[in-house]
């Protein structure tokens, strides 16, 4: 199992186990300590993973920090617990007097569900405000996931972590600065454009009060756009030829024709195409995989063969419907919450796996047959 589905299979566990968790210790030994173990550290042996470390502090000894993560005997990583559903913040936590006084050049602030990776980026020996890493177990972001693999044991490399850490705080402090400037951009950067926009004219309050609804505006286009671009050229069809088997055709599965420029891709579909393709995973490898938008529906396709559609996916209107591919390739329709229509996929998880997997056995006596 690939790590990335050890990491979905833990998480799809946690919420039976939170009703449960009561406490920090049910915390460590529920959730805590199991994602410890998927990291690829035995927490059962002191040579790698040390409960209550010891981390004198000057005059004060006994400190103690819940876990120690081991590497080559020294202490390389510094992880403080707290209860599961407690808010994660930094005033009160005791990393910044433990991590000074250990070789540990990476500490974890955890609940069980988000883990808050921190190093010394800023001033040598002295832990960072924020984290340079966030991952979220309940919402995770799979583009995440290879930075959080480094951490493995069999991965763990301090120096080229550190360098990463480095990249991945100064992204994220960019990232959330042109979030801040997409939804409401500042003065600062409104003024920025239109010394470019009108060169030469001063920028008076009137003129900033006049521009800066269009310029959050064109903000907003400009984003839509060129995601749009983007997936119409990397999710639609390359080649029509490819697309369709010998003999198919659009009408023989009902399949719409490309309505060009009016059809509009949603963040919904997209969400529910993803969440269908990780669905799938188990069956089917990602890369056969495949999204095409039509007029009013898009569409899961295995290997961009419209013979071979998973479902289909009706929400551009008020209902949110999910057709799933039957036996005869005919479209069995259910109907989703229309407030929560992705989460809503996930019991129908079985139909989609079962249809993907009929398609991969027909694939297969195919082949069969032909040797």
């Amino acid at each position: 199992m690939d790590f990335i589905d050890e990491i979905k299979h833990f998480s799809k566990k946690i919420d039976a186990l939170s009703q449960h968790i009561k406490t920090e210790e049910a915390t460590k030994h529920s959730l805590i300590m199991p994602f410890i173990q998927l990291l690829g550290y035995d927490v059962f042996d002191p040579s790698e993973v040390v409960p209550e470390y010891t981390a004198d502090i000057g005059t004060k000894k006994g400190e103690k920090v819940d876990y120690a993560i081991m590497v080559n005997g020294k202490p390389a990583i510094l992880l403080e617990a707290k209860c599961f559903g407690d808010l994660l913040t930094t005033h009160d936590t005791q990393l910044f007097r433990y991590f000074s006084a250990t070789e540990a050049r990476f500490a974890i602030l955890t609940n069980g569900i988000v883990y808050k990776f921190y190093s010394d980026l800023q001033q040598p020996n002295k832990l960072d405000d924020s984290p340079f890493l966030e991952f979220n177990l309940l919402d995770i972001k799979e583009a995440l996931v290879p930075e959080l693999k480094k951490f493995q044991k069999e991965n763990f490399d301090s120096e080229a972590l550190f360098s990463t850490a480095a990249n991945l705080k100064y992204v994220g402090q960019i990232k959330t600065i042109m979030d801040a400037e997409l939804k409401d951009p500042s003065v600062e950067f409104c003024r920025y454009l239109l010394k470019q926009i009108l060169p030469g004219k001063p920028i008076t309050q009137n003129v900033m009060d006049k521009f800066r609804p269009l310029i959050k505006k064109a903000l907003s286009l400009f984003v839509t756009e060129l995601i749009n671009e983007k997936l119409k050229s990397a999710l639609s069809s390359t080649d029509s030829d490819d697309a369709i088997g010998d003999g198919d055709t659009f009408q023989d599965v009902d399949y719409e024709e490309d309505a060009g420029d009016s059809i509009v891709t949603t963040d919904e579909e997209l969400e529910g195409f993803f969440l269908i393709k990780s669905l799938l995973r188990q069956v089917v490898p990602p890369q056969r995989i495949f999204f095409k938008d039509n007029k009013s529906y898009s569409v899961v396709l295995i290997d961009n063969n419209v013979r071979k559609w998973v479902c289909r996916l009706y929400f551009d209107g008020v209902t949110k419907v999910l057709a799933i591919a039957d036996e005869d390739k005919k479209e069995h329709k259910v109907m989703l919450d229309a407030t929560n229509a992705i989460d809503d996929i996930y019991q129908y998880q079985n139909q989609l796996v079962e249809t993907a997997r009929r398609y991969l056995t027909e694939e297969s006596e195919k082949k069969a047959s032909e040797g």
